[in-house]
């Protein structure tokens, strides 16, 4: 998905404590830091705060 392009590969993981990840891409260029999303956690079925893992 981003062999040799600039975008990173990360992971987001929900702060509920669930362990729910998503796997996105980011620029590196533009979120030089670490991400935060408001994104759907399936497990408890509510939109949480999910932050950029390594």
């Amino acid at each position: 998905m981003a062999g040799n392009s600039k975008r990173a590969i990360i992971q987001l993981e929900s702060t509920a404590g669930t362990g729910y990840r998503y796997t996105v891409t980011k620029s590196k260029r533009n979120h030089p830091g670490r991400v935060e999303y408001k994104k759907y956690d399936p497990v408890i079925r509510k939109h949480v705060l999910f932050k950029e893992t390594k």
